[in-house]
């Protein structure tokens, strides 16, 4: 397993950073009050510049094409998350979850997410050092996820499989006992809609896990840049759940940029042997797919709120003129 040469204290820095930016974080939400949008903002554009400036450590340490590398699998983590917004929206929704009790489930999700990560990061390095073959099965997996993605925007999903599955098998109460996991009902401890709902999303980021490990493995086989770059790209899920809970499922172009992610993190894999993409053009590439998909959905979203305000007969002339519903 490639490791780069990575000594020690480097990953006890990592873990430092980690712990410290977990505590700072537990310690700024200590209140009961929820936390507010621009507050989530804040707190995502911390994450995402810690996530960076660890990136320049890596840079320094291990000069530029490692830290490409950091860079890439970063992004890509970061892009294919946004995915797991909708997830979250969904499986909160089904259990009727309120806003000011989704954060205590969101930190010990993402905290779980952590060590699935490593532990499917160190299973697939292990793999493709073991056997070279296995890097066409992950390519493939990622071609099918592709598709997959393509086919159907996220926010049309209604329900969660997992949430029902779980209300059918587990003693479940609707009723909720402060932010607790469990409530003692009639003698007996039944589990609140929030266990449920942590269940659920840990089970959903072991799925997740098996579309996003491999993207990032395409870019780098390096075991420091792989699992740093993951954690520091979920860790900042919480607030960005929170900053965009109300507006993501607006983004109705998304899921072709990350279906164009996935498709083109498994071509690497596939054609690797015959390919060789620098990390920087990885990074360019994820950005541009992600971008553009954005941009096109902010244009959309303006052009129908357009359609809205302005009447019918002040739209401009020569064209084919479209109804504009009120």
């Amino acid at each position: 397993m490639s490791s780069g040469h990575i000594a020690p204290w480097e990953w006890g820095l990592f873990g430092v950073v980690v712990v410290s930016m977990i505590f700072i974080d537990l310690l700024a939400h200590r209140t009961k009050r929820g936390e507010t949008k621009k507050a989530a903002y804040a707190w995502s554009i911390a994450w995402i510049l810690v996530g960076l400036a660890f990136g320049f450590f890596v840079w320094l340490r291990h000069g530029s094409n490692t830290a490409q590398e950091y860079l890439g699998a970063y992004l890509i983590e970061k892009s294919l998350s946004l995915d797991n917004l909708f997830v979250f929206l969904v499986i909160f929704a089904s259990l009727s979850v309120p806003e000011n009790k989704q954060r205590r489930v969101l930190f010990w999700g993402i905290f779980g997410a952590l060590v699935f990560r490593g532990l499917f990061i160190f299973l697939g390095l292990e793999a493709i050092e073991r056997w070279n073959w296995v890097v066409y099965i992950f390519g493939a997996i990622l071609l099918v996820a592709a598709w997959r993605v393509a086919r159907r925007h996220p926010s049309e999903e209604s329900d969660n499989k997992v949430v029902d599955w779980l209300e059918k098998r587990l003693p479940v109460t609707s009723e909720y006992e402060g932010k607790q996991f469990f409530k003692h009902v009639d003698g007996r401890w039944q589990a609140t809609p929030l266990l449920i709902a942590l269940i659920a999303i840990e089970l959903s980021d072991v799925a997740f896990a098996i579309d996003s490990v491999p993207a990032a493995l395409s870019v780098s086989h390096n075991l420091f840049v792989i699992y740093t770059s993951n954690v520091f790209a979920i860790l900042g899920l919480r607030a960005l759940y929170i900053a965009l809970a109300k507006t993501v499922h607006e983004l109705r172009y998304l899921h072709w940029g990350l279906a164009a992610v996935l498709a083109f993190a498994g071509l690497k894999m596939v054609l690797s042997e015959w390919v060789h993409v620098a990390p920087l053009v990885s990074v360019a590439i994820i950005v541009t797919c992600i971008g553009i998909s954005v941009g096109l959905s902010v244009r959309a979203r303006k052009r129908d709120a357009l359609r809205k305000v302005v009447p019918r007969e002040e739209q401009p002339r020569g064209g084919r003129q479209e109804e504009v519903h009120a």
